[in-house]
C-alpha cells in the first residue's frame, strides 16, 4: 500500500473542512508533527490513523490487491 493514499485522503479531508494541522490534532487526540508526518507520506501507527479517520469522518477500507504479473 502506498502511504502517500492516506495522507493525501487525510490532508485532503482536512482542507475540505478548513482545519490546520493544529485544530486535527486538538479535536483527533494525535499530536500535530504526527499529523505532518502521515501527510508526508511517512508511516504513523495503526492507532493514531483510526484517531484520524474518525474525527475527518473518513472510512478506512481493505481490498484485496490486483494481483501482479
Amino acid at each position: 500500500m502506498d502511504r502517500t493514499l492516506f495522507g493525501n485522503a487525510v490532508r485532503d479531508a482536512r482542507r475540505a473542512l478548513g482545519w490546520s494541522q493544529s485544530a486535527l490534532a486538538e479535536r483527533s487526540g494525535v499530536s500535530r508533527p504526527t499529523i505532518a508526518r502521515l501527510e508526508a507520506g511517512r508511516g504513523v501507527s495503526s492507532t493514531s490513523l483510526l484517531k484520524l479517520a474518525k474525527a475527518l469522518d473518513l472510512q478506512i477500507a481493505l481490498e484485496p490487491q490486483e494481483k501482479h504479473r
